[in-house]
C-alpha cells in the first residue's frame, strides 16, 4: 500500500512538474525551422509576462530581424515598425518602434549573455524595455546585468544561425531581412 501511494504522489509531481515547465517554452518558427524556447520565469517574471502577451496575441508574426551582428547577436521584437505584414511597417525605423504597451522596469539578473540567450532590448535607459529582444549567437559577458535576461534557446539554435546578417558597416541593419513567421507558447 505505501508503495502505491510514493508512486502516485511521484506520478503526480512528474506531471505537475511537466505542466509548470511546459508553461514557459515557446515555439519561435523561422524559415529554416523550429526554436524551441525556455523562459526564465522565475528571474524576469515581467519580461517573461510580456513576452507572452505579445506572442499570444499574435504580434511577433512577421517582425523582422532587422539588426544582425555576425558573431553576436540578432535583434526583433519591434511589432510597430518591424512587422512586415501591418501597413506601419517601415524598414528605416525598424528598432525604433515598440507595443502600445508601458515599457518594463529592468529585472536584471545574475544569468549570464551566453550563446542561445534571450534578453531584452532597450535604449540607455534601463527601464525602457519594450518589446525588441535579441538572441545571443555567442557569448557577451559585457552585457550580463546590463540587460534582462528572459530566456535561452533550448533546440533549434541551428535554425538562429541562419538568421541573414546585416551590414557591419552599419551596426548590422539588415537590407533583405529574415522574420520570425510564429511565436507561440507550447
Amino acid at each position: 500500500m505505501n508503495k502505491i501511494v510514493i508512486y502516485l504522489i511521484f506520478f503526480f509531481f512528474l506531471i505537475i512538474n511537466k505542466s509548470i515547465s511546459e508553461e514557459n517554452i515557446m515555439i519561435l518558427k523561422l524559415k529554416d525551422g523550429d526554436v524551441k524556447i525556455e523562459l526564465f520565469e522565475d528571474v524576469a517574471p515581467n519580461h517573461v509576462k510580456r513576452i507572452k502577451e505579445l506572442a499570444d496575441a499574435g504580434k511577433y508574426d512577421n517582425v523582422v530581424f532587422h539588426r544582425v551582428i555576425d558573431g553576436f547577436m540578432a535583434q526583433t521584437g519591434d511589432v510597430k515598425f518591424g512587422n512586415s505584414g501591418t501597413s506601419e511597417f517601415n524598414l528605416n525605423r525598424a528598432g525604433m518602434g515598440g507595443s502600445d504597451l508601458p515599457d518594463l522596469k529592468q529585472e536584471f539578473n545574475n544569468l549570464p549573455h551566453e550563446r542561445g540567450t534571450l534578453s531584452m532590448a532597450r535604449s540607455s535607459d534601463p527601464d525602457s524595455a519594450n518589446s525588441q529582444f535579441f538572441i545571443c549567437f555567442k557569448p557577451a559577458p559585457f552585457l550580463d546585468r546590463q540587460y534582462t535576461v528572459f530566456g535561452k534557446v533550448i533546440e533549434g539554435m541551428e535554425f538562429v544561425d541562419k538568421i541573414q546578417r546585416g551590414d557591419e558597416n552599419n551596426n548590422g541593419a539588415v537590407a533583405d531581412p529574415d522574420k520570425i513567421i510564429s511565436f507561440k507558447s507550447l
